[in-house]
């Protein structure tokens, strides 16, 4: 019988050629054969939007995942490659002119951050209010925003295997260094913990932390298990690396090591939990896909999957029920449905509020109770996880209820509060109270704290 600490090999046959990760960006986007067929007008269409936007693929993504028979519409495509209309018309007028007229390399780098510094790079008070003190300065390299999780962004792990055309924490990519987050010191990082014994899990996050080699993970990693932390429980890491390149637990280098690597965290008793990105069935349909979720399994480790709800890619609810079924197939856990967050090209992958809801509610109830772990849609606004919990209607108007999931403040967790309804509304900062308030109840707590 296994146990999950038993090293089990769910590595390919050794007479299967070993896949080699071949990064596709800017620089070598032409020399693509299946980007040749789109015409000279989309090509360049792309590299003007990568001129503001961050744009890296690979070989796994456009062999494996994309039908480039049904490009442009194909949602992995979507996903991957930059689209026109991921930035607004003026805006991509100009950095096409300056394309055309042979600008150099500086003025089309400055007009990029121009605009990128009106795309609200740093959302829900990342700099502002997530970073915590640290005696004399700031922790850098980490966020705490709620009172039992904090995050860590290893500076190794602060690019991925491919980068999502709507990530929020584009910033991080495209060499704005005043933006990015990022910390090598884990010893700080400890203390902290030690200071603070309520904060029981650590999320590794970036960028992807399973782009590092494992024995810089395992660095971070150990000196976390060693510190005997008394509130310490979980490891969670963020990844996209199971949809982008499920090789790194198959036959990267150090694959195997990898997967010691999560038994070792079982062994010493904290439960460890890749925070996987998924953002559309195809990407649970490969053989490697559904190898490297089994061998993630077999360590002990817990797989869950979130996503945002994505216009142009899986803002259906055949979408989302298909994913989460098979999903839970796999024994991956359902955790979350996000909506686009309030930066880089929301106006064209947001989903308004009340869409969001109903493809949630409709993929929902077609779905076994298994797949029903999932909560959403939910907002990872400023003051906290906000949750659409549905519509209703008192005294004839027609209202949004929400409430937190989480909160800066956990007081303020599953409390329900109303909105009016806003068929347009996207984000937090669109909708008004409802019957006559001024401002949210957390608006008023946070006008009232003291500074």
């Amino acid at each position: 019988m296994l146990r999950f600490n038993d090293s089990v090999s769910i590595l390919p046959s050794t007479d299967v050629p070993t896949p080699r990760y071949r990064a596709i960006n800017l620089a070598n986007l032409r020399s693509l054969p299946q980007v040749q067929t789109l015409g000279e007008d989309r090509i360049f269409e792309m590299e003007v939007v990568a001129q503001v936007f961050p744009f890296k693929t690979n070989s796994y993504v456009v062999d494996e995942l994309i039908d480039w028979n049904a490009v442009p519409d194909d949602p992995m495509f979507v996903l991957t490659f930059p689209q026109r209309d991921m930035l607004r018309p003026a805006d991509f007028d100009r950095m096409a002119e300056l394309i055309r007229s042979g600008a150099d390399r500086a003025t089309i780098r400055a007009a990029a951050d121009g605009i990128r510094m009106t795309l609200n790079p740093h959302p829900a008070g990342q700099l502002e209010k997530n970073v915590p003190d640290f005696g004399e300065g700031k922790l850098e390299g980490t966020q705490h925003k709620y009172r039992e999780t904090i995050l860590f962004f290893p500076s190794q792990g602060q690019t991925c295997h491919a980068y999502c055309t709507f990530c929020f924490r584009w910033p991080q990519f495209v060499g704005m260094t005043d933006l990015r987050f990022a910390t090598r010191e884990a010893e700080k990082l400890v203390t902290y913990l030690r200071r603070n014994p309520h904060i029981t899990d650590v999320l590794f996050t970036g960028g992807d932390p399973l782009i590092m080699k494992t024995e810089a993970l395992r660095a971070y990693v150990r000196t976390l298990l060693e510190a005997d932390l008394p509130g310490f429980q979980t490891i969670r890491i963020g990844t996209k690396s199971l949809s982008y390149w499920p090789y790194r637990f198959l036959t990267d280098d150090d694959a195997e090591d990898l997967l010691d690597l999560f038994r070792e965290v079982n062994d010493a008793g904290k439960h460890l939990a890749l925070m996987a990105h998924f953002n559309h069935p195809v990407e649970l349909s490969t053989e490697a896909a559904q190898q490297a979720v089994a061998a993630i399994r077999a360590t002990g480790a817990e797989i869950r999957s979130q996503s945002p709800v994505l216009s142009h890619i899986n803002d259906s609810a055949d979408v989302w029920a298909d994913m989460w079924r098979e999903q839970v197939r796999l024994g991956i856990v359902p955790y979350y449905m996000f909506l686009v967050r309030d930066t880089g090209a929301q106006h064209y992958f947001g989903v308004p509020l009340a869409r969001g809801y109903e493809i949630y509610r409709e993929a929902f109830r077609r779905v076994s109770g298994l797949a029903r772990t999932v909560r959403g849609p939910s907002m990872s606004a400023t003051p906290g996880k906000v949750h659409v919990l549905g519509t209703t209607e008192v005294n004839g108007e027609e209202l949004f209820v929400l409430q937190f999931l989480q909160g800066r403040d956990p007081d303020w967790c599953n409390r329900p509060f109303f909105a009016k309804y806003d068929e347009d509304a996207l984000w937090l900062d669109d909708l008004e109270p409802a019957f006559g308030e001024e401002g949210f109840f957390f608006e008023e707590a946070e006008a009232t704290a003291p500074a």
